[in-house]
């Protein structure tokens, strides 16, 4: 863990508070179970296989909708079946729509999004997939994120 800490120094994360209440927030979801549609191509396991140290810094987006028989998921370090069973456990989508009809939340985002949480060199990750996913939810008006560590 100290190796994996060293290799990046983090720079300052600015606290943001919601400007509206949550019952008038649209919410998105962020996994790390390296989910896919079954459409769209697997998240990259052979590159980890070959150098521990490296994890597949792309993301994919999962639409609002999607269940267990839509996605796949592409990761070497979680106990997948769980997953696969029921897309809540890594994918929470049902749990929000249900905080949506509590009035707890807003709305669902229209999409969510999926990385690997196995990326011990983050640069590429912090510096363009993070940016590449705050855009896309920037033009989906996303107000709040709810984070699904696997």
């Amino acid at each position: 863990m100290r190796a994996w800490a060293a290799r990046l120094e983090p720079g300052l994360i600015p606290f943001t508070p919601l400007a509206k209440p949550l019952r008038e927030c649209t919410v998105a979801l962020i996994s790390t179970a390296g989910i896919a549609c079954n459409d769209d191509r697997p998240f990259d396991q052979d590159g980890e296989r070959r150098n521990p140290w490296w994890g597949d810094p792309s993301f994919r987006a999962i639409p609002l909708g999607m269940t267990e028989k839509d996605v796949r998921l592409h990761h070497l370090h979680i106990d997948r079946r769980f997953g696969e069973a029921d897309l809540d456990v890594v994918l929470p989508m049902r749990r929000l729509a249900e905080l949506v009809g509590e009035g707890v939340v807003g709305r669902p985002a229209p999409t969510h999004y999926s990385l690997m949480g196995y990326i011990l060199e983050p640069r590429e990750l912090l510096e363009q997939t993070v940016p590449a996913i705050a855009e896309r939810m920037r033009a989906e008006h996303v107000d709040a994120v709810a984070l699904a560590p696997a």
